[in-house]
């Protein structure tokens, strides 16, 4: 018998205003394992990743986390929530002020009560996971982009955080380093036992060690399955998608007027009444 998903959205709907970036989405993203959330930019990604950690509120439907509704937390549970949860941010957010060592001592000083031996003994032992210990004293401005990005990961596994949440964690990466993140996020997930979620646009890398796919479009999953099903889709969107193609359901051109109008005779713009 699987074990209940961590996280499960049903039928989950938020917008801005009169803009629906979700519109009645169901989901679950089963425990121990790599989900992707991935679709065209402004789908609504992000959005979920925000939604899970209770910076926003779904205005219908539930967002559970390990069976508790997030977006019915009074402030006390929520913030006990997302003690269990760890965030990569984009480009990983370091405190520029602060060494790669305390930059990863933050969220232990903020919110444990351990005593600075075993803040040090623990910040090396995640830095020595991402493979970063012997910069445990450089300022983020001598590190690489990669490195930087390992640093940050460290950073978010502080707290053993049962869920990690990664938000581009590929974006700006050389081969190389993108590589070394991708195989990371894998062994980290499988031998700490955590869940992820990454939200990312590299589409080979990310299919590569994610175990599901969810690809959301138009407000609603386009895609849901592994990495294979999701190929084979024959969804025009999801098949765009994957295949990188220019034109289909998400177009090259922005709407607007035909190209007579704007490119006609200038006789026959004076006669439409254009300049």
């Amino acid at each position: 018998m699987h074990p209940p998903p961590l996280v499960l959205a049903q039928d989950l709907s938020f917008g801005y205003g009169e803009r629906r970036i979700l519109d009645g989405v169901s989901f679950q993203v089963p425990r121990g394992k790599v989900t992707a959330l991935m679709g065209a930019s402004g789908g609504g990604k992000t959005t979920v990743l925000r939604l899970i950690s209770g910076q926003y509120r779904a205005q219908s439907g539930q967002l559970l986390f390990d069976g508790q509704d997030v977006g019915q937390l009074a402030q006390p549970a929520l913030y006990l929530a997302r003690r269990r949860m760890g965030m990569l941010f984009q480009f990983g957010a370091l405190f520029t002020d602060l060494s790669v060592f305390d930059n990863v001592a933050f969220p232990l000083r903020e919110h444990t009560e351990l005593g600075e031996e075993l803040i040090r003994d623990v910040v090396l032992m995640k830095l020595q996971a991402v493979g970063l210990r012997g910069a445990r004293d450089l300022m983020p401005s001598e590190v690489s982009g990669g490195m930087a990005r390992r640093v940050a990961l460290a950073r978010a596994m502080a707290l053993d955080p049962e869920l990690i949440m990664y938000d581009e964690p590929f974006a700006g990466l050389d081969p190389i380093s993108l590589g070394t993140a991708a195989r990371l996020i894998r062994q980290l997930n499988d031998s700490l036992g955590l869940t992820s979620i990454i939200v990312s646009h590299d589409l080979e890398e990310t299919f590569r060690i994610a175990d599901q796919v969810i690809i959301l479009a138009n407000g609603r999953i386009a895609a849901q399955g592994t990495p294979d099903q999701v190929r084979q889709s024959t969804d025009p969107l999801v098949h765009q998608f994957v295949t990188a193609a220019p034109d289909g359901p998400v177009r090259f051109h922005h709407p607007g007027p035909d190209v007579a109008s704007d490119f006609g005779t200038s006789a026959q713009r004076q006669t439409r009444g254009q300049p």
